[in-house]
């Protein structure tokens, strides 16, 4: 059986239901702390404690196709500068005109 692909909008609700699980039980241990026993207490930090490892993995994996792009889009300006050196120096120059008349207005 195919396993589905998550989809950015899957993952970041998942996060956010993540996110919402760490800070419910860090609400719930903060207010109900002084009435808890040891082994509730210690159930409590263990389920914060996945909780937290849950949306730390989710971030990796939130983070990784970004890596990859700017990965390509890093390779793909190093091609390009490269296979047009002069007119890479010419675009800069004329950024760094353009971002010169800006700060100056000021």
């Amino acid at each position: 059986m195919m396993q589905a692909i998550p989809t950015k909008s899957s993952a970041r609700e998942k996060l956010m239901d993540d996110l919402r699980t760490v800070v419910s039980d860090a609400q719930n241990w903060i207010s109900q702390g002084g009435q808890m026993t040891g082994e509730e207490l210690a159930a409590l930090k263990d389920k914060l404690e996945r909780a937290v490892v849950g949306a730390k993995d989710e971030l990796v994996k939130l983070g990784e196709p970004v890596i990859e792009k700017t990965k390509e889009v890093a390779q793909a300006t190093d091609n390009y500068v490269h296979e047009n050196p002069w007119k890479s120096v010419g675009i800069g120059v004329g950024v760094g005109v353009v971002i010169g008349m800006l700060l100056a207005r000021r």
